[in-house]
């Protein structure tokens, strides 16, 4: 029988030979191939700064706090997430305040998030939270499975508030959307946030970035990443280089390291190959896939082109865990993108969050599996997606 991962990342021996080249260099962690990669991603992503770390929740906690999020503030970000999109703004001592999700692109719904504007700026209650409330800080939009939130929408609504827009990018490099044009995910807003975590579009094993136009901005989450030094703790051992620094914010340990970068380097230069090979894939998904009953495929509007990081379809009459079950015995590793973050225990037991407090992100976790894509995936290892969804599907129905 044929064994489908989730995920198998695209390595050559391109990346094999970048991270030996560092590994022979004498100089592993912060230095000159992070700074090439801080350079390359930004022109990648059409942004002016670029800050590399450890991860995309590192880059989401700074980008809050060079944003001057602070105990008490407020955060608005998607029922629909993952952990890190939230855990940010309690670490700062702020409040993420859930908002409920479109029904077709599993994206912030901008219309919720603006209900949810008036009602605090109101100062009238609100799921999970009760008057006082402190102030609206900013919005994280999640560019769920790589397909670019309705950024348009929210950032006219944060600008209508007096409030910052930071991009959960993890699921989108190198997605686009358009507006007066076409835009790189990331564009325009205050931060964008992206992830190079192993299974991500492209990778440095772990790892993430920043982006800004500001270099305010730039500066302090830098800053901020490694330990609020005063300078970059790779340059006071260059030639010429000062010993000395001050501390001047208690920071965190948050860089990225040269053999990250050097692996990161490589898949920049491969990512439009890999992006044009997961978007065959999709297709091929979508036209086998087509016509199914029992299920309803990912949607890509016409202004939009997602990155494809996931594949995620939606099983109708509650055979969502039959179905995942059958297929992990058929060989098809399967996820699920996301169980609603306000109804996991830690915020649903300290806010008192209910299934009906978010109806559209409570009725399509239940459906969602998350098919394997990815960029080495061969067309025998799809049919075998295929077949076996097919057959677990009819199985679940009977």
């Amino acid at each position: 029988m044929m064994h489908v991962p989730f995920f198998r990342p695209s390595i050559t021996d391109a990346e094999v030979a970048a991270v030996t080249g560092v590994l022979r260099s004498g100089w592993l962690t912060t230095g000159p191939r992070c700074r090439e990669f801080e350079t390359r991603f930004a022109e990648a992503v059409a942004a002016r700064h670029a800050v590399a770390l450890s991860s995309c929740t590192s880059a989401l906690h700074l980008a809050l706090e060079a944003l001057g999020v602070r105990g008490g503030d407020l955060v608005l970000v998607p029922a629909l997430t993952f952990a890190a999109t939230a855990e940010v703004a309690c670490h700062l001592g702020a409040v993420p305040v859930f908002v409920d999700v479109d029904a077709k692109t599993l994206c912030m719904d901008a219309a919720a998030a603006g209900r949810t504007l008036a009602v605090l700026r109101e100062g009238r209650p609100i799921a999970g939270l009760a008057p006082p409330y402190g102030a609206v800080r900013a919005i994280v939009p999640v560019h769920y499975g790589g397909l670019v939130a309705d950024v348009v929408g929210l950032r006219r609504l944060a600008a209508e508030h007096g409030v910052a827009v930071v991009e959960d990018c993890a699921h989108a490099f190198p997605a686009q959307y358009r507006d007066d044009g076409w835009r790189p995910a990331g564009a325009g807003a205050d931060v964008a946030c992206w992830s190079f975590y192993a299974n991500k579009t492209i990778t440095t094993g772990e790892g993430g970035m920043a982006t800004t136009d500001r270099p305010d901005r730039a500066d302090r989450i830098r800053c901020m990443s490694l330990h609020g030094m005063s300078q970059d703790a790779w340059r006071r051992f260059e030639r010429g280089g000062s010993w000395d620094y001050e501390i001047v914010a208690a920071g965190h340990k948050y860089n990225l390291t040269d053999l990250a970068a050097a692996l990161g380097l490589v898949q920049l230069e491969r990512a439009n190959e890999l992006w044009q090979r997961r978007r065959t894939l999709a297709a091929r998904y979508t036209e086998a896939l087509a016509g199914i009953a029992e299920i309803d495929l990912p949607v890509e509007p016409e202004d939009r082109r997602s990155a494809w990081h996931l594949y995620a379809v939606r099983v109708h009459h509650g055979a969502r865990d039959a179905v995942v079950k059958r297929l992990r015995e058929r060989g098809v590793g399967t996820s699920v993108h996301w169980r609603p973050l306000p109804l996991q225990p830690y915020y649903r037991d300290r806010w008192g969050y209910r299934p009906e407090t978010f109806p559209v992100a409570a009725r399509e976790f239940p459906r969602l599996i998350s098919l394997p894509i990815f960029p080495d995936m061969t067309e025998a290892e799809q049919d075998h997606v295929v077949r076996e969804l097919r057959s677990a599907l009819a199985t679940a129905k009977s």
